[in-house]
């Protein structure tokens, strides 16, 4: 091949000499013959920077970040847990940030932690309140959760489940019909047009003969969304890790998580206090 061909020997000024540059090269010379055999043998054996090294994202990241979450949910848990008062300003101050950290182009670790530690307090006395009125709902919801949350996770790392465009889409029609449903329904408890505390969810239909509390249906649609959330977090997450996404985009991976792992676990709870308060 001619060397006409290779744009370097096309730029006159490829080999240009700059001031001092002979003195530079003879200094680089001199410091590799300085180095011993076994000391440049010892530099190509060495292995190449990794993601952690590199600045970008790594799972190890994600888990962590999300164990963190989850450690300040625990916390705000077991403190609106003792204190249920708080649940309403608990909801509000987490509603708020959830919102702010949605709307964030640049992940905020603060913001990011404060949102877990308040959803934490609202889902404690959440949970305290109903598990007052059925005993032993609480500890059940949780066990679905975590099993939801494993039987998902699972199918994702088998590939036979993944967040399609085509599923994506339909995702987000149901969870608009969802929304207005559960804005609807807490406008009519909230000016007392439902005397039912859950309701429209609290309201029976007959199916082939059998009553079944509308509550139950729409949460085991709820959950089915909120499972296929956690999909469509595992997808974002494995391209990230992929793309090789800066490091501090972990924290709105663990974001995601934890929203839909919280909005997982009050669905659960309210489908088995329903169905409790039915027996």
């Amino acid at each position: 091949m001619a060397l006409g061909g290779n744009p370097v020997f096309n730029n006159p000024n490829a080999f240009r000499k700059e001031p001092g540059g002979a003195a530079a090269g003879s200094a680089v010379l001199a410091g590799q013959a300085q180095m011993s055999s076994e000391q440049l043998q010892d530099l190509y054996n060495r292995p190449s920077a990794g993601p952690a090294q590199t600045g970008r994202m790594t799972y190890d990241d994600v888990i962590m970040k999300t164990l963190a979450c989850l450690v300040l949910v625990l916390a705000g848990a077991a403190v609106g847990w003792m204190v249920p008062a708080l649940m309403i300003p608990g909801m509000i101050v987490g509603l708020i940030l959830g919102l702010v950290n949605s709307f964030k182009r640049q992940p905020s670790k603060g913001l990011i932690l404060a949102y877990a530690g308040a959803e934490g307090v609202f889902v404690g006395a959440l949970s305290m309140v109903i598990d007052s009125m059925y005993p032993g709902v609480a500890p059940q919801a949780v066990l679905g959760t975590v099993c939801v949350f494993a039987v998902t996770l699972a199918l994702f790392k088998s590939g036979k489940v993944r967040a399609t465009p085509k599923a994506m889409k339909f995702f987000m029609i149901a969870m608009a019909g969802y929304l207005v449903f559960s804005l609807v329904n807490f406008g009519l408890v909230m000016f007392g047009v439902l005397d039912n505390q859950w309701g429209m969810r609290g309201m029976d239909i007959s199916i082939m003969g059998i009553s079944i509390p509308l509550g139950v249906l729409i949460g085991l649609v709820a959950i089915a969304l909120a499972a296929f959330a956690l999909i469509m977090d595992f997808t974002s997450i494995e391209e990230g890790v992929k793309a090789g996404v800066d490091a501090r985009f972990a924290w709105t991976a663990a974001f995601g998580l934890t929203v839909t792992l919280i909005w997982l676990y009050v669905e659960i709870l309210r489908v088995l206090a329903i169905l409790r308060g039915e027996e």
